[in-house]
């Protein structure tokens, strides 16, 4: 999506003494390819001249408007639109030509000193003469800033006739330099030798002569130095290319607008806070991200990207770093770090990764990084379907690991919001994660839910799995001989010290959209007076809500638990819990969990007891629980029985004597309440407690 941006009107206070454009001192509007402060800034402006067109390929384009409050101007007025851009061949003009690109964006080292020979008449096909510098060297250039990050792919160039003596000039060979920011420059360098090549330009005055780039190079600034010459340096020229996001599925992400924000940037390690990886944003950081190692294990150190929701991801734009010293006798300002080598991971729940391959090899893809530390690369590989993406170093330049990145790719072709709460069953490969996502009706859903969890040889969750942001998880039982469901485990956890408030959390596969209501059915047991509690809780877009629950000990008999999954538009997931209470010793177990298509819902209580598939035996004497207590038990039940009775023949006396002792009715009653107040409130009533003799008069 393309955001342009047209000024109908612009008058903000100006600086009379404003030396240069975006001197302001007043009044101004900062224009940012993204958030402000995060995002590159465009330019600064100010005064009446209007700025120009602006047209932004990463989505987000941003006004911000500064004043003092003094004296006011009319403003500014401006339209905008957002339009998909369709597909070219990627080798439009940029707009030197037609004057799109402003008289302010073409600068030049130096200009001949008649003022007739100015870097804005070096428009292709301009009438008016052409650049020249003041001297004829090859130190000189002409170049141009394209305020955004673009694809360039040619250069078309002209000589110049003068106007006033008719003397020809023109350049017969040249070469390119490129930069992001407008400080970090690098001579453009192609090939496996990455040598800096020499156009050849003109071999006369009026002829257009295209060159195009042999490899593609992403710049924002565009520097032309002449290195050969007919009389003397006079150039006219236009530059071709298309924006990065012009190619199919290859829509800026996030990372140099701000969108993705810095929490869901994260990595293997970092140096420190300054180049973490919140610095990693391509452009826009002045740093960037440093691993704490600067020349680790290859595929030791990774930086990695949550895009929020499923992406289909499609490239990755990398850049160098520069501003740290990792090496000993180095400084900031020399070290300027970038990556040569790397592979590309990718996981639906930053649990299961999986990595690009080389569809040749059938093995882990090694991508091509950087030559130079400020000059991006793309690299684009095949659709694929992520939400998390890293990128593993593999080979770096001699200061080390740098990076800066963006990643490329587009909506899911499916639209399925809970996606984000998905955990992939383990072994999955990425191809059946994909398939789910476009075809979730080929996975049987009541195969991979309902589980007996495994044979007696091997253990087995089914398409259950354990909650990653747990320490504590479900471990497997074998059952006791004889038990009605065969031989084979169960799941089990068991109370300890260690335990105690700790929770074990098993999740379903997903539950399709519009799936139900069905009922769940499964056997637990709880033994232990203070285990804790067992429950089963729906899972939506990381809230959970809880379907069934039971709490302390329930005996050793196994029990069927049965639980209704609602219908719902989303899809979701099922957590099975074990919450550990305080006891020291005790165990929850949980066999056999399936959906049941023969009980009806009205059936499929919250909560029903059975004996019908026990494990363990309960012996008949067992009904009459009188039998098993312990005869010490029974004295002290005894002994407290009649101490209450005793208690109550005493209030009983006590009453008496309060209300027969004559003269003193008033008194009593009172003393009687505030006896019966201080046994509740007795630190606030202490000192009056010493003042009752109602005992000792009666």
């Amino acid at each position: 999506m393309e955001v342009s941006l047209k000024f109908t009107t612009f008058d903000l206070e100006n600086d009379p003494l404003q030396i240069g454009e975006g001197d302001c001192k007043y009044d101004w509007l900062e224009v940012w390819d993204g958030l402000p402060q995060v995002g590159p800034l465009i330019g600064r402006y100010c005064g009446v001249k209007m700025p120009p067109e602006f047209q932004s390929s990463t989505g987000v384009l941003s006004l911000s408007f500064h004043t003092d409050m003094a004296v006011a101007k009319d403003g500014f007025s401006a339209r905008y639109s957002m339009t998909a851009r369709e597909v070219t061949d990627c080798e439009y003009p940029f707009g030197i030509e037609s004057g799109k690109i402003t008289d302010e964006q073409i600068t030049s080292s130096t200009s001949f000193y008649d003022n007739r020979w100015l870097p804005q008449f070096g428009r292709l096909n301009n009438d008016n003469n052409a650049w020249t510098p003041n001297e004829d060297t090859n130190r000189e250039y002409i170049q141009v800033d394209l305020l955004f990050l673009r694809v360039l792919t040619g250069i078309a160039t002209q000589g110049a006739i003068s106007k006033e003596t008719g003397n020809v000039y023109y350049v017969t060979s040249f070469k390119l330099e490129v930069s992001t920011n407008g400080e970090d420059w690098m001579m453009y360098r192609h090939g496996k030798n990455h040598k800096v090549p020499v156009f050849h330009a003109n071999t006369d005055p009026t002829e257009v002569v295209l060159n195009r780039i042999p490899q593609a190079v992403l710049a924002r600034f565009v520097r032309i130095r002449p290195q050969a010459w007919h009389k003397g340096i006079a150039l006219r020229f236009e530059l071709y290319g298309c924006q990065i996001t012009d190619a199919p599925c290859s829509e800026m992400q996030g990372m140099l607008s701000g969108l993705i924000p810095d929490s869901r940037i994260t990595s293997s390690s970092a140096w420190d806070i300054h180049w973490s990886p919140g610095f990693t944003r391509l452009v826009a950081s002045r740093s960037g991200w440093f691993p704490e190692k600067p020349h680790p294990l290859p595929g030791e150190e990774w930086l990695q990207v949550d895009l929020g929701v499923p992406k289909m991801v499609k490239g990755v734009i990398i850049q160098g770093a520069r501003g740290v010293s990792v090496n000993p006798g180095s400084t900031a300002a020399e070290n300027r770090a970038f990556i040569r080598k790397f592979r590309v991971a990718h996981s639906m729940n930053g649990i299961d990764w999986a990595f690009i391959t080389d569809t040749k090899l059938m093995q882990p893809k090694v991508f091509e990084g950087n030559v130079h530390y400020d000059t991006p690369e793309i690299r684009r590989f095949d659709a694929t379907p992520a939400q998390y993406v890293r990128i593993y170093p593999e080979r770096w330049s001699p200061a080390g690991i740098g990076m800066r990145l963006e990643i490329l790719g587009c909506d899911l072709l499916v639209s399925l919001p809970c996606l984000h709460v998905v955990q992939w069953p383990p072994g999955w490969h990425p191809l059946c994660q994909q398939m789910f996502l476009l075809c979730p009706e080929v996975f049987d859903f009541f195969e991979t839910f309902s589980c007996e969890f495994g044979t007696a040889e091997k253990n087995d969750l089914c398409g259950w799995t354990h909650d990653p942001s747990s320490n504590f998880n479900w471990g497997f039982y074998p059952r006791n001989t004889g038990s009605t469901l065969g031989s084979g485990n169960f799941l089990h956890v068991e109370a300890s010290p260690k335990t105690s408030g700790q929770s074990a959390r098993l999740l379903s596969p997903l539950v399709p959209p519009d799936e139900g209501p069905l009922c769940v059915v499964f056997w637990y047991q709880m033994r232990g007076s203070k285990v804790g509690a067992l429950r089963l809780s729906l899972k939506n877009a990381g809230e959970q809500t809880p379907l069934w629950i039971v709490r302390g000990d329930q005996g050793t008999t196994w029990r069927e638990g049965r639980a209704i999954l609602p219908r719902s538009p989303l899809a979701y997931q099922i957590v099975l819990e074990a919450e550990m209470g305080l006891a020291s010793k005790g165990d929850i177990a949980v066999d056999s969990i399936h959906l049941s298509a023969h009980i009806p819902l009205n059936k499929c209580e919250l909560r029903a007891t059975s004996t019908a598939v026990p494990v363990t035996h309960v012996p008949d004497k067992d009904k009459n629980w009188l039998y098993t207590l312990d005869p010490i038990l029974v004295t002290i039940i005894a002994m407290s029985s009649l101490g209450v009775l005793l208690g109550a023949v005493c209030a009983g006396l006590l009453l008496y004597c309060t209300c027969s002792y004559h003269g003193l009715s008033s008194r009593s009653s009172t003393t009687l309440e505030n006896y019966n107040f201080e046994l509740y409130d007795g630190i606030k009533h202490k000192v009056k407690l010493n003042q009752q003799r109602c005992c000792s008069e009666a």
